[in-house]
């Protein structure tokens, strides 16, 4: 008996959470080892679901580099970076729209409709969901310009598609392919893609999952907290570097354009979402 009445308490617990953000939009960048990982990924799903059938409403952008890098390599097609953007010509565009559009959108939906939820699976070509132009880089040895092919900036986000998803009850999960001016497709930064969606729909909240407990500090200790403001200098005394900067980056520039609040945090934790969410602590580091 008393496991059960420990069970009724966790709920209870959840309870003003859940309150608090009914009916609110929550948008999650899924990536990193939690999509490779077919425990994780059922987990993911299923945390999915429980937010949607208690009043949230999660919007799903995942990413895929690694699924990318794969099937590329299998065609004899060597993966080329520059600044860790991925150079996409026209046959790497094709085959990141496979992976992406074709492979990881539709099984991600899959994997929610079977596990009870009702997902519906759709790019930033859909309704000019993201728009996006050509990247322009230099040559940091040269100063030339860079031809980085079908890599796209997202120009501006036209979330009138995800509203009518959730108007209808679905969930929307996104593949970050972006659409250009010309009506081709665009290969876009799943992180950017997720940020750009979540301020354009003034989302309560932005989360990241990654391979990381979260933000440390130069002794190894998870940072819970940040605020805005105090990000740059943590990047100029080197306590967010590498591939965290662009991340907390782009969760400044959502809490600056309408998202309540962003949090980053490590997918490989089993329903860190959850947890995250409805849980005092949380597992990560919080950005407001």
């Amino acid at each position: 008996m008393e496991k059960y009445i420990q069970k009724a308490s966790v709920l209870i617990e959840a309870l003003p959470y859940i309150k608090k953000f009914y009916g609110k939009t929550f948008v999650f960048k899924f990536g990193g080892h939690a999509m490779l990982d077919d425990q994780l990924k059922e987990n993911f799903a299923r945390d999915i679901i429980l937010l949607w059938y208690v009043g949230l409403k999660p919007v799903v952008v995942h990413g895929g580099g690694p699924q990318i890098d794969e099937l590329l390599k299998q065609l004899g097609k060597e993966s080329r970076f520059v600044d860790g953007l991925r150079v996409t010509d026209e046959k790497t565009m094709d085959v990141v729209e496979m992976v992406l559009v074709g492979k990881i959108n539709k099984e991600i939906v899959g994997l929610i409709n079977h596990l009870g939820g009702k997902a519906v699976g759709i790019s930033g070509k859909d309704g000019k969901l993201m728009v996006a132009k050509k990247v322009e880089m230099k040559d940091r040895g040269n100063g030339n310009m860079l031809d980085m092919g079908r890599t796209g900036d997202i120009v501006s986000a036209d979330t009138k598609i995800i509203r009518t998803l959730e108007q209808n009850h679905f969930i929307p999960v996104i593949a970050p392919v972006a659409v250009g001016d010309d009506g081709q497709a665009f290969n876009v930064n799943a992180d950017v893609a997720a940020a750009k969606i979540a301020l354009s729909l003034k989302a309560e909240k932005l989360i990241m999952l990654t391979d990381v407990d979260g933000v440390m500090d130069n002794n190894g200790r998870l940072i819970s907290a940040i605020k805005s403001k105090d990000v740059e200098n943590l990047i100029s005394s080197d306590i967010i570097k590498g591939g965290m900067i662009p991340k907390v980056r782009y969760a400044v520039d959502a809490i600056g354009h309408g998202v309540k609040k962003c949090h980053i945090i490590d997918g490989r934790i089993p329903h860190a979402v959850l947890l995250e969410i409805f849980t005092p602590e949380g597992v990560g580091t919080e950005i407001t």
